[in-house]
């Protein structure tokens, strides 16, 4: 096909173009496209009414195990998108929400002060809230800043349960903490001192010394470990 343009400014010539070079597409693993399709299964499912949701299409739920289905991290993120209509897709995973950060913050502190008051049913409740705030954060943001900011409040709530004289309570969070921050020394003494209030000399020991082998020279342990094997002492 030959045709003119211009090159340069006053500079005009024609010449001959050819065909449109077709782009190649790269070719396909063939052991990478069996792994991926090796999973894959039809699924029939239905949509909410505002269409933002997948349900299964026989009991229409987002999680159902007769169906074996689980649309809940999906949805989750569907709701995101749809609620956020200018957001086009997720930003990266260094982006953080400042303002869920102060939220939490906020009301942690106010369970922390009332804590210190003395008045710690309404301090659990503040802290119920903020980890109802603290799991909110986007699928798309690292999960680091929502594991430490849950594992303070929850580990706060620990206390507060101990104090209640809710023991059990205390010991699950006090677990809740060591599987979102395992070698944070915090989670193992909290475990530890529901355990002692139980009267579980033996487990708590286990559980400081568990504490110390992520954090060795913690006082906070050590001085913990040192008041039970004085108790076992008496009692042997």
């Amino acid at each position: 096909m030959s045709h003119s343009h211009t090159h340069a400014p006053g500079e005009n010539h024609s010449h001959s173009h050819g065909p449109p070079q077709p782009v190649m597409q790269p070719t396909a693993d063939p052991k990478m496209q069996a792994l991926i399709e090796a999973d894959f299964r039809i699924v029939p499912l239905s949509l909410s009414p505002d269409n933002h949701m997948a349900l299964c299409a026989a009991h229409s739920l987002e999680k159902c195990a007769e169906c074996g289905t689980d649309y809940l991290n999906m949805n989750r993120l569907s709701k995101v998108l749809a609620s956020n209509p200018a957001l086009l897709c997720p930003p990266p995973s260094t982006v953080v929400s400042q303002k869920l950060s102060q939220a939490v913050t906020t009301m942690k502190e106010e369970g922390n002060t009332l804590f210190k008051a003395g008045n710690h049913v309404q301090a659990i409740k503040k802290y119920n809230m903020a980890a109802a705030v603290a799991v909110q954060r986007p699928p798309w943001e690292g999960n680091q800043l929502m594991r430490e900011e849950l594992s303070t409040v929850v580990s706060n709530r620990s206390a507060a349960y101990l104090e209640s004289r809710d023991h059990i309570a205390a010991l699950a969070d006090a677990e809740m903490v060591i599987q979102l921050r395992r070698n944070w020394a915090k989670g193992h003494f909290r475990k530890a001192k529901a355990l002692i209030a139980m009267d579980k000399l033996e487990e708590g020991a286990e559980a400081l010394k568990l504490g110390l082998a992520f954090d060795h020279a913690n006082a906070e342990l050590l001085g913990l470990l040192a008041e039970v094997q004085a108790k076992q002492a008496e009692k042997s």
